[in-house]
Formats: structure tokens, C-alpha cells, sequence
């Protein structure tokens, strides 16, 4: 597991680009992540609405932060593949991601990303994600189940 401020200095500082955007740690669980990203007029494209890089940059920290949750502070471990799909317009507002993890394996982890604009019950993109786990932090395989009780989610 990792701790809150670990996780956002690791951010800060090894992944300068999306450190600069403030992020912050709202809550960890085991194979879960929750980090808000405050608003700024830098996120902002024509149109008012915020800018896909910006989201695709939040729920890919997002989902390593999931994947240390559960295998520690392996900084190593990289994206290898990752899709976002925008479902509706980010309004300008603070941006909430909350990640988790789906399958863990040796080798690879396997997991989604919902992102709300602040105060919207709706989720503005949905995000899977597989990163690579390098082999000497390789951790037993677990599958996670996918929504609280273990069954399907509603």
C-alpha cells in the first residue's frame, strides 16, 4: 500500500507534467484511487469546456495510483495501453477521478477510471487502462472483484 502523501510527491516529482496540475490524493483503498484536480483557466479549451489532455493526464495517474495501492511504491510500473472515451461536455470546474483495478496479475494490472466534473453525478469520460508491472515487484495474482459484495456493477 501506499500513503497518501508518497503518492503526491511521486507525482509531484516523476511525473512533472501532470505534478504541475495540483493534483491531490481524496482517498486510497486496496486497488482504488480517488484524486481531485482542482479547476484552472490553463485547462481550458475553446468552447469553455476542459481540455481531453488534462483528463487523460488525471486518469492515468490516477489508475497508477490504484496500481501502487495494491503493489506499493513501484514507480516502474508504466502504461502500456490506455482509452478514454468523453460521454459529456467537462464543464470548468474541478475534476474528480475515481480509478480501480480490476484484475492484477504478475506481469500486468488491469483496471477503469470514471472522471465527474465537481457536482455532477454523471461521469464526463470512463477510462481502461493496462499497465506493466515490472517482474521483481511482481505481486500474487489476485482478480479484484468488480463492484463492492463481488458481483456485476448495477
Amino acid at each position: 500500500m501506499i500513503e497518501k502523501d508518497e503518492f503526491e510527491a511521486i507525482v509531484r516529482h516523476q511525473v512533472p507534467l501532470v505534478g504541475s496540475f495540483d493534483i491531490t490524493v481524496e482517498e486510497i483503498g486496496e486497488g482504488s484511487m480517488v484524486l481531485m484536480m482542482p479547476y484552472q483557466d490553463r485547462f481550458v479549451r475553446p468552447g469553455g469546456t476542459i481540455m481531453g489532455p488534462a483528463l487523460f493526464g488525471l486518469a492515468d495517474v490516477a489508475l497508477y495510483g490504484a496500481v501502487m495501492s495494491r503493489i506499493g511504491r513501484v514507480e516502474l510500473a508504466v502504461t502500456t495501453s490506455m482509452t478514454i472515451n468523453f460521454l459529456r461536455r467537462p464543464r470548468p470546474a474541478p475534476v474528480r477521478a475515481e480509478a480501480r483495478l480490476l484484475k492484477l496479475g504478475r506481469r500486468l494490472a488491469y483496471g477503469e477510471v470514471l472522471i465527474f466534473s465537481q457536482g455532477d453525478p454523471e461521469p464526463v469520460a470512463h477510462v481502461t487502462g493496462t499497465y506493466s508491472i515490472p517482474p521483481q515487484a511482481s505481486p500474487q495474482p489476485a482478480t479484484l472483484p468488480l463492484a463492492p459484495g463481488g458481483g456485476a456493477p448495477a
